[in-house]
């Protein structure tokens, strides 16, 4: 009996090593320093804030970013939690008590999201110092937009998600008829040759937007010219006069009304259209263009909302 047992303890042995070497051989395999390394069942990504290993296609998904939010939801991908202080109203159905709350966008609940247990969170610009918070938590990706460089960005973050989820060939489609949709759109409104004046109303108070800024998309991407190109590139954009609009006399002017958004008293048009305004030649042609917030303001950056504000920038035409 003892030699049998001595030859069943070799033989279990040889098979744990036989294990553990052929593991050192695919470990050996795999390639060093990629930014997105991906094995079978996880993909390593890395941003600039830090680094998180992700399982694909998780299922316990915390999301942040609105523009990420729109873009599952187009893709078919559930998730488990979202901050349901001012979501969108395109995106109603995720204020759903089946949807746990994990606060706003600069407030997270992080008793909350740490009761979830998620595989994965999704943050942007507006939770971008909290990074080191929720990575406690969980694997946290990073898909803010680098607004000089809007169309890379953009891609960049679609293509991870659709990695992250399986989705790559859905994505790879999605993401050329956006594309298509944006070249033509650019040709038609650079053919115009007309300068636009982005504005952002809140509360009483406007500020411009320029080229390379949070809305200079409409500029660098979809071909309108610029009423002014030396705008200060800031997050709350350059503090203005209704004496510089007029100064500026832009052909197109786009306005975004946070009020709408986040449940403002004073709207944007009886701010707007006032005597020095209305002297302007967007008054005189009817080229004000009224644009959403909700895909502007609170979303931006995914495939919903992408095509939502080509769409809205078309009417310009």
């Amino acid at each position: 009996m003892k030699k049998w047992s001595l030859i069943g303890f070799f033989f279990t042995v040889m098979l744990v090593l036989a294990a553990c070497g052929g593991t050192k051989e695919e470990e050996a395999s795999q390639p060093a320093g990629a930014s997105n390394e991906q094995s079978d069942e996880k993909i390593t990504v890395k941003h600039e804030y830090g680094e998180a290993v992700v399982e694909k296609n998780p299922k316990k998904v915390v999301v942040f970013d609105f523009g990420v939010l729109d873009t599952l939801d187009e893709l078919g991908i559930e998730v488990t939690g979202v901050p349901q202080v001012t979501i969108p109203s395109y995106l109603k159905k995720y204020s759903d008590k089946k949807y746990t709350n994990v606060g706003s966008l600069k407030e997270p609940d992080f008793e909350a999201i740490h009761e979830l247990k998620p595989d994965v969170i999704f943050i942007s610009g507006r939770q971008a110092e909290l990074y080191d918070q929720f990575a406690e938590l969980a694997p946290t990706v990073y898909v803010g937009i680098d607004y000089s460089n809007y169309m890379e960005s953009f891609t960049k973050n679609m293509s991870l998600i659709g990695e992250i989820f399986g989705k790559e060939d859905q994505m790879a489609s999605e993401l050329k008829d956006i594309q298509d949709r944006v070249t033509g759109l650019n040709e038609k409104a650079s053919a115009l040759n007309q300068k636009g004046l982005i504005l952002l109303a809140n509360e009483g108070k406007v500020s411009a937007y320029g080229p390379s800024s949070r809305f200079g998309i409409i500029h660098d991407v979809f071909g309108f010219g610029a009423a002014d190109e030396k705008i200060e590139v800031s997050t709350h954009g350059q503090s203005i006069t209704f004496e510089y609009i007029k100064e500026k006399n832009p052909d197109v002017l786009f306005v975004i009304d946070r009020a709408t958004a986040v449940g403002g008293k004073i709207g944007a048009k009886e701010v707007v259209e006032n005597e020095l305004v209305k002297k302007t030649k967007a008054y005189q042609n009817k080229k004000i263009i009224y644009l959403n917030a909700d895909s502007w303001y609170l979303s931006g950056g995914g495939l919903e909302s992408m095509k939502e504000m080509a769409k809205e920038v078309e009417n310009a035409l």
